[in-house]
Formats: structure tokens, C-alpha cells, sequence
């Protein structure tokens, strides 16, 4: 497995840059984020710095990990660890004559990237938190009430409605509601398994583990998040298969609503999730305050349901 390190450079507008692959190289012509492969005894933080320095002539001096993951081309399998650069000296210039282009997340278009970029493009544009509505709410007056503060909370949470008891007519009304007083939460909000309505509704959707094993290809266009619920190796790669953005990898820790069911802890999560290749959160047991060691581990970052029963 040929070792990749590659950094994400954000500029005072939250542009990203990205390099255009030369001719002749493998995958020619695609734009990507600068770096390239670790030498024999380089750390990936040595290396993203040693290629930043010769592509771009800058000196990188702070990093946060983004995303870290395996992929396998037909020509060879890599090891893709990004980065985000938090700080450099300089500005930034084409030293091998690469072209250069800054874009804005929200325009990358994963099409026109190496396949192994387009997880990172979801790492990019996804949140750290991810809230799932406590499966009792019946009303949408009710579920509306969960979802209020949530819709005002300066990180931005992913929010997931499943709402196994609330009729479909009842979620319709809840979506409609939500959407007329923060139109942007379309960009965040998912249902709980329903394709259907997720169509009708023009949102996200949240897959279950049965559901994911049975579909052979991605449900909704590209422009609505699908996630799905995973357990183990398989179900994370059966997700990445079919074209899932994210997943979540439960159960991290023991629950109230189960606490004697086998738990994966942190050793098993951090290990599943370095195999993934999608984001993970990890859910089951964890909620904001298990944030920083979630990210240590690798993780996007955490779900919960009463972890965020009272945001």
C-alpha cells in the first residue's frame, strides 16, 4: 500500500485549493488537494510538509486531521491521510507547474477528483455532530420542539428524524414546518429509512442495516446525503460500495436503552474506522463531550439521541 499524505488549504473566503495532475501522471488531468506519497521514514505531517514546500513553496506549520482511509485503484491501493492546514507561511504558487484553482466546498465537484477524494469532499462539507430525535416524539408539534434549538445551534448538527410512531402524514407536516422557518435545513436533515418520502420531501435519508445490505447502488441523487447504520467491516463496506456519503458505527459504548449488549469501545471503533472508506461517526453511548478523543480515534464525529435530547 503506497502511504499518501495530502493537505486541505482554506483561504480567508473558506475556499479550498486544489491542483490540477499533470500530464502523464497517473490520473492526468484531475484536480486534487496538494501533496504526495511519504518517504521511507517520513511521518505524514514530515511529508505533507516537505511536499507542500516543493509544489507550493510554502512552510506548513499547524495541521488538524480531516479523514484517513484505504482505497484501491486498478493500477495500485493507497493509504489517503489529509489533513487540514491550519497555518503556513507564504503563498501558495504553481513551483512544478501544476494549475491551481481555489473553490469553494460547497463547488467541488467530486466528479472531476481521484475516486479516493470524494470521501474527503463529504469529510469536508459534514458536520462534526450528528443528532438523532428520540423515537417517541408522536406530534410534529412535539418533534418541532426537539428540532428548534438544534436548527439554532452555531455548529450546525446533522439532524435525523426517526420517528418510528409518528405517521407519515405527521412527518410531512414536521419537514414542512422546519423547512419554513430555516429553508437551509434541507442541507442537513435526513429521514429515518424512508425512501419514498425522503424522494417526495427532497431529503436526506438515513439507512438502516437491513436496507443497506439489500441495495446494490446509491437511492438518492448526489445532491442529498445518504448515511448508513453499520455495525461491523462489512456493512461499512457495503455502504462505501453503493455510494453512501457517511456512516455510523454503533454501538462505541454501553447505552441506557441497552446497556448488557455487546459493546465495540474505543480500541475496536478506532480499527474499524481506519478501514472505512467514508466518514464514520460514532454513536452508541457518546455524545459532544466524547467529541475530541472521537476525532483521535478517526472519527467525523459523534451521533446520539440523548446525548441531544436536551440541546
Amino acid at each position: 500500500m503506497i502511504e499518501v499524505a495530502a493537505g486541505v488549504l482554506s483561504d480567508a473566503r473558506g475556499r479550498v485549493l486544489l491542483m490540477q495532475r499533470k500530464p502523464g501522471a497517473h490520473l492526468a488531468g484531475l484536480w486534487e488537494f496538494p501533496g504526495g506519497k511519504l518517504e521511507h521514514g517520513e511521518s505524514v505531517e514530515q511529508a505533507l510538509r516537505r511536499e507542500l514546500r516543493e509544489e507550493l513553496g510554502i512552510e506548513a506549520r499547524t495541521f488538524e486531521p480531516l479523514i484517513s482511509l484505504p482505497w484501491r485503484y486498478p493500477e495500485k491501493t493507497v493509504r489517503l491521510h489529509v489533513l487540514r492546514v491550519i497555518d503556513w507561511i507564504g503563498e501558495p504558487q504553481p513551483r512544478e507547474g501544476h494549475p491551481l484553482q481555489w473553490v469553494s466546498v460547497d463547488e467541488l465537484k467530486p466528479q472531476v477528483m481521484p475516486a479516493a477524494d470524494r470521501p474527503v469532499v463529504a469529510a469536508l462539507r459534514l458536520p462534526v455532530l450528528y443528532a438523532i430525535s428520540p423515537a417517541n416524539l408522536l406530534e410534529p408539534v412535539a418533534a418541532l420542539a426537539w428540532v428548534r434549538p438544534l436548527m439554532a445551534d452555531p455548529r450546525t448538527p446533522l439532524l435525523q428524524l426517526r420517528l418510528p410512531q409518528m405517521s407519515r402524514a405527521n412527518l410531512r407536516e414536521l419537514v414542512s414546518s422546519a423547512l419554513s422557518i430555516a429553508p437551509s435545513l434541507r442541507e442537513r436533515l435526513l429521514i429515518n429509512a424512508d425512501l419514498k418520502l425522503a424522494h417526495e420531501l427532497g431529503i436526506g435519508v438515513h439507512l438502516r442495516g437491513p436496507q443497506l445490505l439489500r441495495l446494490q447502488e446509491r437511492p438518492l441523487p448526489m445532491r442529498h446525503w445518504v448515511s448508513a447504520s453499520c455495525h461491523n467491516a462489512e456493512e461499512l463496506e457495503r455502504a462505501a460500495q453503493i455510494g453512501a456519503d457517511f456512516a455510523t458505527l454503533s454501538p462505541v459504548l454501553a447505552t441506557d436503552s441497552h446497556p448488557d449488549a455487546p459493546s465495540l469501545g474505543w480500541p475496536r471503533f478506532a480499527k474499524l474506522t481506519f478501514a472505512a472508506r467514508l466518514p464514520v461517526y460514532a454513536l452508541g453511548g457518546v455524545g459532544p463531550r466524547d467529541l475530541p478523543h472521537a476525532r483521535v480515534v478517526g472519527a467525523q464525529g459523534v451521533a446520539g439521541i440523548s446525548a441531544f435530547a436536551c440541546a
